[in-house]
């Protein structure tokens, strides 16, 4: 970070460090209201979304509920320009980490492991512990065509061990390959729509999607273990990252290929599902996850 957004940027981690967390997150937060109660962008699509997702709800707990989904969105945003100068102690004060024991015996079997996860909490910052925890994780993700902001914005998101790995890039498979051979941890998130050639058709809430089935093919190819990681915001103000037991997959894996990738991204989007339903406020409404597959 020696370019002077660079330099900008980690002053201002230091200064959110030493905040209060829940100052840096209320402060974001208001954006959020701003963005869902003034400027009112996407809020149709949002409430839109939880209609079809929580059909039994009434509309007063869908407007609430994206009202929160927004308002941890931004607070999660500002959160995340404290990464760089996050240390020891700050995880020690406002984190949690629940469910270790389920990627410690993953990693057990010497084959990496697949981490599926999806846009809840603040999610950089929550997948900065497990490296910060001596575990080598490398997050499947979008870069930005924008140098400039391409390196700023991944020296943030890396400043604390993350390693990155592009989705559709020349040497994509041969990395992922790597990193598992390593014994890291490689990161799925697999909660956004994804059409052809590289999504499937899926079901999401009931409805159909498209969904990525990339996470499935690696499974087939290496047989690693998938676990479930996911951060939510715990009642007590801490950032909780919770691991799940190791996805069972070997009942959906037959000698049709086509088939059983069909049903390991079914299975994949069913526990993205189950988590969306037990925190909705979590989660990002505002992506348009039920376009049409085509």
């Amino acid at each position: 970070m020696t370019s002077s957004p660079g330099l900008f940027a980690l002053a201002l981690s230091r200064l959110l460090v030493f905040l209060p967390r829940s100052w840096v997150r209320w402060t974001g937060s208001l954006l959020g209201v701003f963005w869902f109660d003034v400027l009112r962008l996407r809020r149709k699509t949002m409430i839109e979304h939880l209609d079809i997702a929580f059909p039994e709800k009434d509309r007063a707990w869908k407007t609430r509920t994206a009202r929160r989904s927004l308002r941890n969105f931004t607070a999660g945003f500002a959160e995340f320009f404290a990464l760089p100068a996050i240390d020891d102690a700050w995880v020690e004060r406002n984190a949690r980490i629940e469910g270790m024991e389920h990627l410690v015996e993953a990693k057990k079997k010497n084959k990496g492991v697949y981490l599926l996860s999806l846009h809840m909490g603040s999610y950089d910052v929550a997948a900065s512990l497990m490296p910060m925890r001596g575990h080598e994780t490398v997050l499947i993700t979008k870069f930005f065509k924008n140098k400039r902001l391409n390196d700023l914005w991944f020296s943030i998101r890396g400043a604390r061990g993350m390693k990155f790995i592009e989705p559709h890039g020349e040497k994509t498979a041969f990395d992922i390959l790597k990193a598992i051979k390593r014994n890291a941890g490689v990161i799925f998130v697999l909660d956004q729509f994804m059409g052809k050639p590289y999504g499937i058709a899926t079901r999401f809430f009931g409805r159909e999607t498209g969904t990525a089935y990339g996470l499935a093919l690696f499974v087939l190819k290496t047989g690693s273990p998938v676990v479930p990681v996911y951060s939510v915001q715990g009642g007590d103000g801490r950032l909780r990252l919770i691991f799940e037991p190791e996805i069972p997959v070997s009942s959906l894996i037959s000698d049709d290929k086509d088939e059983s990738i069909r049903r390991l991204t079914q299975k994949f989007n069913d526990v993205i599902e189950s988590i969306v339903r037990r925190y909705p406020e979590e989660w990002l409404w505002l992506h348009r996850r039920w376009k049409t597959f085509e």
